[in-house]
């Protein structure tokens, strides 16, 4: 095994950067919509339902290709986004951090919503017969025994964003040093003769990381648990 080489060095770099923004962005309106789902009861809510899970369903390439006619430099969302803020999407980092922030949001919401199903609705109602207002009840009861749904859910969403590919290069494309993330490069080292050895690498990278995130994801949200249960 040779020492990774600047470009490859390069394409892990930029899917942490990718992964860590999607995850942090995706999380608040992820809680919202667990939280909707788990305890809410509105019209349109199957339809909640099917559009937060529709990118598990959709070929990524599908789901990169409507990234790209909403979020384009000519689509709507992107032309206003532009002009407006100066913001870009399509054939950039940050793009390739929307994609994978889409494709990782169904995992995160259901492990949040998970975990808020399995909270005794009990303990909300009793709060909220105390004189609670519904915000206070959420910050002070659901938000701190919801916790370790919230970190599980957002640990493999950052997982599941590190090895998006399907989307992303559909949306941002396969640009080195700008928008070649890990499983980018690996594909792109697979078209060249040669390049098995370092495509084999990054694969070994890709797992580690993988497998980091999810013994992570499992100790933090035991020890989350056993701060929630006091122990």
């Amino acid at each position: 095994m040779t020492p990774l080489t600047p470009q490859e060095l390069d394409a892990i770099a930029l899917s942490l950067k990718v992964a860590f923004w999607a995850t942090l962005f995706s999380l608040p309106p992820g809680i919202l919509a667990a939280h909707a789902l788990a305890r809410w009861q509105f019209p349109g809510r199957q339809l909640l339902n099917g559009l937060v899970h529709l990118p598990l369903i959709l070929p990524p390439v599908v789901t990169g290709y409507l990234l790209l006619l909403t979020f384009g430099t000519r689509g709507p969302v992107g032309a206003f986004l532009q002009e407006t803020f100066g913001l870009v999407f399509a054939f950039r980092w940050t793009g390739a951090a929307l994609a994978a922030a889409i494709m990782a949001f169904p995992l995160m919401v259901r492990a949040i919503r998970l975990s808020i199903e399995a909270i005794d609705p009990k303990l909300e109602e009793a709060a909220g017969t105390l004189g609670a207002s519904r915000p206070w009840v959420f910050a002070t009861i659901t938000l701190p025994m919801m916790l370790p749904g919230v970190i599980a859910g957002a640990i493999l969403a950052f997982a599941k964003a590190m090895g998006e590919f399907g989307a992303t290069i559909t949306f941002v494309s396969n640009i080195p040093g700008q928008t070649q993330t890990l499983p980018s490069a690996i594909y792109a080292l697979l078209q060249v003769p040669g390049g098995e050895a370092a495509a084999l690498r990054l694969v070994l990278v890709s797992v580690v990381i993988a497998m980091a995130a999810l013994l992570l994801s499992e100790w933090l949200s035991v020890r989350a648990a056993r701060r929630v249960a006091g122990r």
